[in-house]
């Protein structure tokens, strides 16, 4: 489907299901895809697309359901807020950063949940629209009726991680907007959040239940994608909360349920699934739907017929450097805007130990800050634009850090000749000069946009295999079956050790002293469950860093609290712009609903505590 995207618009105001359309009243669409027009079994894949196009074509740089930077990232300990120092977007991104002044008009909140709902809505028309065709007038129809399922579950199991409490809106809510307004976004008799995982999960099993293994087109969802979400609805079902956030319960019945789904597409023959040999093929552009580590990825264009700069990634649109390379004075390719930098804490976990294993003690107890300044506490640019040897030289590092972060002086996405520079930074005194790049291209990969604010079209991979096998992991620790744990943990250690071909310099030397060893009980660590756990928990953070997940792993695993609050204090030693900074349980683990969507449910929706 990367060139497959539908060139319409639906403007169904009546059916979005969330707030005023008076805005898209004012307009006068070139072409309306109208569900009272289009009634024979060919038009139906247009609604499907229309489906997909909705999730890539977010018109805000804030507001895609889909793309977890923000809201994973820069409220975990991975990531600062970046851009151009504390005030820049501080009423949105920089609040939500320090869990400060977060409340129901904070930004980005209410254009996430609008936007969200106009996909689930589109999936809701498609449902609609095929119930009146026999699998013999609509050949597709199972495949288009589990792709539909799978987004709008998708979908809502977003919304559920970010507010907890959301309305679930199927194909049978129908009628003018009156019908939206009447679905509370929580049922007060269920006691629990339990009852609304519940119908997102038998959404994902109906999907399984209808959706092929193969697509033909690329970017369609398929079986795997939906029986990954299955296991990982599961998993979430598991770790119960109460009313105030907090996890009370690990059910390991419902750990144990997992288990099937899992092993469904982890034992599948043929290499139809598995890790790629390289870590970094997941982060290339030219690795668009061309890994067999990807199980789902959103799909990204810069050359169609709907926008003049095509359906690019909005949501790192914030992110590129600033006004860099340096050597194309006035043609820069990287222009806009150095949001999200990797935080101290984030990089320093990349250390390893003299046995290749994490240091899980004291990783945190110095910072790339003090080896880059001089006496006077201004920055030595000599030494940052060199690699801040000094520092990087001092401990061992586990190679994933050269794919996922780079420090000024290193090679920009694996490029000797492009070597990162500290021009590119906008604010390092407020934000250090240390970038997230797996979600960033080479200024060469023809897949770069600039309209004012900057774009890429890479896809981004939603869910791969190694998400798989931690999951797995995750579950027979719980399970108290550590031992069957450690294989799938140094599945993905070694494969991190074996990810070193593009991690060098010009002159053929690595960029950094890696070093990193598998889990040998015995000989370099005693496997106990609470060594298995902190060991699972520390591989999640450095796989995953800054692709969005982090904050949802604490959330899942009952830990922001504690996590957060002590990232904060070793933080404001750091940076002052972090006195302000606390989580408060109870609160902060989820979202406010924005005021605009509590004014359009007429009283029907209830807020969550503490705002």
């Amino acid at each position: 489907m990367k060139s497959k995207y539908i060139t319409l618009s639906i403007v169904l105001c009546s059916l979005l299901g969330v707030s005023s359309c008076d805005s898209y009243l004012d307009i006068n669409p070139k072409q309306v895809l109208d569900q009272n027009i289009l009634n024979k079994p060919s038009d139906i894949e247009g609604f499907v697309t229309a489906a997909y196009a909705r999730m890539c074509e977010m018109g805000s740089l804030d507001s895609s359901p889909y793309m977890y930077w923000w809201s994973g990232s820069m409220r975990s300990d991975d990531c600062y807020k970046g851009g151009g120092g504390v005030a820049d977007a501080v009423g949105s991104f920089g609040n939500i950063s320090l869990f400060t002044y977060v409340n129901p008009n904070t930004g980005a909140l209410d254009g996430t949940w609008y936007n969200s709902y106009q996909v689930i809505q589109r999936c809701n028309t498609a449902i609609q629209r095929m119930a009146d065709f026999t699998e013999e007038e609509l050949p597709n129809k199972n495949s288009f009726m589990g792709e539909m399922l799978f987004i709008r579950s998708f979908t809502l199991y977003r919304l559920k991680k970010l507010w907890k409490y959301v309305p679930y809106i199927d194909e049978n809510v129908v009628g003018m907007s009156d019908a939206f307004e009447a679905v509370p976004n929580r049922e007060l008799d269920k006691g629990n959040d339990l009852y609304l995982w519940q119908r997102i999960l038998d959404d994902f099993k109906k999907a399984e239940e209808l959706l092929p293994l193969d697509q033909m087109d690329k970017g369609r969802v398929s079986r795997n994608a939906a029986t990954a979400m299955v296991a990982r609805t599961i998993l979430n079902m598991a770790y119960e909360q109460d009313d105030r956030h907090q996890v009370i319960n690990i059910n390991k019945e419902l750990l144990v349920e997992a288990l099937p789904y899992i092993d469904k597409i982890i034992d599948q023959e043929g290499g139809r699934v598995g890790l790629e040999s390289d870590f970094g093929n997941n982060f290339l552009v030219e690795y668009d739907n061309a890994t067999k580590e990807s199980i789902w990825e959103l799909q990204f264009a810069l050359d169609n017929n709907f926008h003049t700069a095509g359906r690019f990634n909005r949501a790192e649109g914030l992110n590129h450097p600033w006004m860099w390379p340096e050597t194309q004075p006035g043609n820069f390719v990287f222009k806009c805007c150095d949001f999200n930098h990797a935080s101290y804490t984030l990089t320093n976990a990349f250390k390893t130990d003299e046995n290749g294993l994490p240091r899980f003690e004291d990783y945190n107890e110095d910072d790339y800050g003090q080896y880059i300044k001089n006496s006077d506490g201004s920055y030595n640019l000599d030494i940052v634009n060199s690699g801040a040897k000094p520092y990087f030289d001092k401990y061992t590092w586990d190679p994933r850090f050269s794919h996922t972060i780079v420090a000024p002086g290193q090679p920009w996405k694996y490029d000797p000749d492009l070597l990162f520079h500290s021009t590119a930074t906008r604010d390092p005194i407020t934000y250090s000069f240390l970038k997230p790049i797996k979600d960033m291209p080479h200024p060469d990969c023809g897949c770069i946009a600039y309209d004012g604010w900057q774009f890429n079209s890479m896809n981004k991979k939603m869910i791969r295999y190694d998400d798989v096998l931690l999951w797995k992991a995750e579950i027979l620790i719980q399970l108290d079956r550590e031992m069957e744990a450690l294989p799938y943990i140094n599945q993905i250690r070694t494969r991190a050790a074996n990810s070193l071909v593009r991690l060098t310099q010009a002159d053929g030397s690595y960029t950094m002293n890696y070093h990193i060893a598998t889990y040998q009980p015995g000989i370099n660590c005693n496997w106990t469950k609470d060594f298995a756990w902190k060991a699972l928990m520390w591989e999640n953070r450095l796989e995953f860093a800054c692709e969005g997940h982090r904050f949802f792993d604490l959330q899942r695993w009952g830990l922001l609290e504690k996590t957060m609050n002590e990232y904060f204090a070793i933080e404001r030693t750091r940076f002052d712009w972090f006195n302000d900074a606390r989580f408060t349980a109870g609160r902060d683990e989820y979202f406010p609903i924005s005021q605009p969507q509590m004014n359009y449910s007429k009283g029907n929706y209830t807020q969550n505590p503490g705002y």
